[in-house]
């Protein structure tokens, strides 16, 4: 440090490599917070017809990210304010704290929070458990693995912090890359059975399967570029990356289940209907568009089968309502008796 006391040099160096990255992540992670909270308040508004369970499982992402966030600010204050002028001091802080020396676990655990809902949401599209049965045991892994590496920060192992951190944004990275086109898949496999007036909606889908999980993904990928690359034989900057990736997760998984409203809509004036969607509930109990869920569309094929509830994988299978091609008089009188 020099006489005037700005850092210069090897202390310079370490705080850009080791504490700049968590300023930049908090910022990054605070501001998507607040996106975050605006996707909050659109859910809680506009999907009150959800099951309890799907808001249940909302509530705790609602929970899970507000606490990240208050990590977040206070690791910040305590590198900038506490710590003030004792930079050694706040470097090891990653290794003698537990809210820094446990921030790669806090991470992991939102992101496989969203994750296992992810799964959930394509054994229902699939219906096939041995479809989204490995993807799950690939993010298990994953989070098993960063369970191990944090264990490892707290001894201090930087070649073991190293490997077990591969180990696991590689296996996230590679889940939400199948993931995502799997989904994409079983989608388009019933896109030439659909009605014409819902191949629309299934094209629709898929893009938005693609838009919600490309941000997170290309944050794993360069989370883990960054982990294995230290500036000088020192530096975190993979930690500013780490820091809002379980933001973008959960960004994802609001930005999916909001999207039914906009989809809906859409889908609505291009086959020129008018409140109704073609599916069980949406003829069997006509209501404002702004609270029929997107995710209780039945996509009727001529083969008489469904691709149901793919926002909102608590809703039962097992009343699916098989669609003949009849009036809409008798299909009406059908499913009021139902």
């Amino acid at each position: 440090m020099s006489s005037s006391g700005l850092l210069t040099g090897e202390d310079k160096r370490q705080a850009i490599y080791w504490l700049g990255p968590w300023l930049v992540g908090g910022c990054l992670d605070l501001f998507l917070q607040g996106i975050l909270m605006t996707q909050f308040v659109n859910y809680f508004t506009f999907y009150k017809d959800d099951k309890n369970l799907l808001r249940s499982v909302v509530a705790g992402l609602f929970l899970l990210t507000v606490l990240k966030s208050i990590q977040a600010f206070a690791t910040i204050w305590i590198q900038s304010i506490v710590y003030f002028g004792d930079l050694q001091g706040a470097i090891l802080l990653n290794y003698t704290t537990w809210w820094q020396s446990g921030n790669p676990l806090m991470v992991a655990l939102i992101g496989f929070y969203v994750q296992l809902y992810y799964c959930w949401r394509l054994l229902v599209i699939s219906k096939k458990w041995y479809v989204a049965g490995p993807i799950g045991v690939l993010f298990l892994f994953g989070f098993i693995a960063i369970v191990v590496g944090t264990y490892f920060i707290t001894t201090v192992n930087d070649a073991e912090i190293a490997a077990w951190f591969a180990a696991h944004l590689s296996s996230v990275f590679a889940g939400d890359i199948i993931m995502c086109f799997t989904t994409a898949y079983f989608l388009l496999k019933t896109k030439s059975d659909v009605l014409p007036q819902t191949v629309g909606l299934i094209s629709a889908l898929v893009r938005l399967t693609f838009q919600t999980a490309a941000p997170a993904a290309l944050c794993a990928m360069f989370n883990l570029i960054f982990s294995q690359y230290n500036p000088g034989g020192s530096g975190i900057i993979s930690t500013a990356f780490n820091m809002m990736l379980p933001k973008l997760y959960a960004v994802s998984m609001m930005w999916t289940l909001n999207a039914r409203r906009t989809i809906r809509v859409a889908h609505n004036s291009h086959t020129g209907t008018s409140n109704e969607i073609s599916g069980a509930r949406s003829r069997a109990r006509r209501t404002n568009i702004n609270d029929v869920e997107l995710g209780q569309i039945r996509v009727v094929t001529q083969t008489e089968t469904t691709v149901d509830d793919i926002f909102d994988p608590t809703q039962r299978s097992d009343r699916d309502i098989k669609i003949s091609p009849r009036s809409d008089d008798d299909e009406s009188e059908r499913f009021s008796k139902s």
